[in-house]
């Protein structure tokens, strides 16, 4: 599943606890990964899995060394952030490999995140595109300077996508957000966006509500 990684970056997150609600872990049907933002930790975005609760799903937090999955801003040049980016995508692999040795394999995993979590997200989705159960970025977008063309390989098989943000944060531009849904689409994924007028840099019910139909939908295949 993995791309080879710099043994030194795959590091750098390492032995940051991942903390767990819902169904344990090797009784879960289906499981999501909640990534958390910059400056917040795992326990903040643990609430998720109450407002997007399923009973046959595990949920994983992982907690980002330092409150941060890399250090500048998601549209710098890409070696400014490295390695800490290679870091955290080799965290999400190890979660999914985690999770297929329990017998979750990635058609039941639903990868969201929230912010810089969400950007991680949405980047892990296309370098390592197949069919998920679900991916999800609340207010984010895949990572890069101004003017990057996304040349993905694989395949997202219909994996359904959801992008949710302000059209006024300031933070992630609504033409990144469509920029992403656009290469996200091209890859192959059920791209749903929704830019919200005048939202914070925030979550909604609106977008809380689509995913749980996400979830549910994933449910009803199990």
């Amino acid at each position: 599943m993995a791309n080879e990684r710099n043994g030194n970056a795959a590091g750098y997150h390492g032995g940051q606890p991942v903390l767990m609600a819902g169904k344990p872990l090797g009784e879960a049907k289906a499981a999501m990964i909640l990534l958390h933002g910059r400056g917040a930790t795992a326990q903040s975005i643990l609430p998720l899995a109450r407002e997007l609760h399923h009973p046959e799903f595990v949920y994983l937090a992982p907690q980002a060394r330092d409150n941060q999955w890399y250090p500048n801003r998601f549209m710098t040049p890409l070696a400014g952030n490295a390695p800490y980016l290679e870091a955290a995508l080799a965290m999400v692999d190890g979660l999914f490999d985690q999770l297929d040795q329990a017998g979750v394999p990635p058609t039941q995993v639903v990868l969201a995140g929230f912010s810089q979590g969400a950007c991680l997200a949405l980047e892990y989705a296309g370098r390592n595109a197949q069919r998920y159960g679900g991916v999800v970025g609340f207010s984010g977008g895949l990572i890069g300077p101004p003017g990057t063309e996304w040349e993905f390989g694989g395949s997202l098989a219909h994996t359904p996508v959801f992008l949710g943000c302000s059209d006024t944060d300031f933070h992630i531009p609504a033409t990144r957000v469509e920029e992403s849904a656009e290469a996200l689409r091209r890859l192959g994924g059920d791209v749903t966006m929704r830019l919200y007028p005048g939202m914070g840099h925030t979550i909604v019910e609106d977008e809380l509500l689509f995913v749980r139909g996400m979830i549910d939908l994933l449910a009803v295949n199990l």
